[in-house]
């Protein structure tokens, strides 16, 4: 799916209502999220796709004239903002991407012509979260039934308490009885 702007031409790149001129890089990166798993005892790994991060893209062009002061304004205001913002760009016109937020923002002032800075803008994707499952179709009866399992456990832990406690008193007399055992056991071996 390409984009064409007016007249059927290539799209401009746009960030949100700003055109950004003279663009002379536009470079994009994805990176996928693995995870690895060693399995204990076995050689290698297993790999898990936990999909991937919002596509990066570098833009990096040159801007003159008596509008300078105004288009880097707009472009400052838009970075601090940090919301995000909607893009258009040819090259990313099949990548699907139509919210950034501006990473970075690089301004150099050229020297030998008035009034030219080159820029770079470093955007990420701004991938929206997957919405939360619908949970209203679950049989709740299941968790009343495992919390009646703890509040169960849960004295039964401190009867076995006051259990513990109660056979501190026999304790002494149960190590001697230990003792008198083997030695028993000693003199007829």
């Amino acid at each position: 799916m390409r984009r064409n702007g007016p007249g059927g031409g290539p799209v401009r790149p746009m960030l949100d209502d700003l055109e950004l001129p003279q663009v002379q890089e536009i470079s994009t990166s994805d990176r996928r999220i693995l995870a690895e798993h060693k399995a204990p005892g076995m050689d290698g790994s297993l790999l898990q796709n936990l999909g991937r991060d919002g596509t990066a893209v570098v833009i990096r062009g040159v801007a003159t004239g008596p509008d300078l002061p105004t288009f880097l304004q707009k472009l400052e205001d838009k970075f601090r903002a940090g919301t995000p913002l909607p893009f258009t760009a040819d090259i990313v016109a099949d990548a699907e991407i139509d919210k950034v937020v501006i990473g970075d923002l690089r301004v150099q002032e050229l020297a030998g012509l008035p009034e030219r800075v080159a820029y770079a803008l470093w955007l990420t994707q701004k991938i929206e979260p997957v919405a939360p499952m619908d949970t209203s179709g679950l049989d709740t009866s299941i968790l009343d039934d495992a919390l009646g399992l703890v509040s169960g456990l849960a004295g039964g832990l401190a009867a076995a308490t006051e259990f513990a406690a109660g056979l501190s008193k026999f304790t002494s007399s149960l190590g001697d009885l230990f003792g008198r055992l083997q030695r028993f056991k000693q003199s007829i071996s």
